[in-house]
């Protein structure tokens, strides 16, 4: 079974039943676990606060990442990931964002797949395997 992280762009893509959601579904299908980071489950999140979403909205959200994907924690090694993403960026010269670098190391700890709307925010990574259709 692939394991796929999906980034918060490709999984507001696939909330919002944007058209390029579907630009995605080949790379979702089949033997595929979906995951998220548990930062894009944050990022998620604060639409429902930026866009003052009522309970009805917010609950739908909820129930579309339940059914959708797996939410993968923080832990003692995905800190440690983190941190290398973070310093592998310094020294390459590149800037990732703390959110970005949170999801890069999920991908990276676990060995999965990124599918991601924003290539460039994380094609200086070793060992990263990106999915994309931007």
């Amino acid at each position: 079974m692939r394991l796929v992280i999906v980034d918060t762009n490709v999984a507001s893509f696939l909330f919002k039943e944007d058209t390029r959601a579907e630009l995605y579904d080949p790379h979702l299908e089949g033997d595929t676990l979906q995951a998220i980071s548990f930062m894009t489950l944050a990022e998620l999140e604060q639409w429902g606060v930026l866009r003052k979403w009522g309970p009805t909205r917010r609950e739908e959200l909820a129930n579309f990442v339940s059914d959708k994907f797996v939410v993968v924690d923080s832990n003692e090694a995905l800190c440690r990931m983190w941190a290398e993403v973070r310093g592998l960026a310094q020294r390459a010269g590149r800037h990732i964002d703390v959110a970005d670098a949170w999801i890069a190391a999920t991908a990276l700890l676990y060995n999965a797949e990124l599918a991601t709307h924003n290539p460039n925010h994380f094609d200086f990574l070793p060992g990263l395997t990106i999915i994309t259709e931007a």
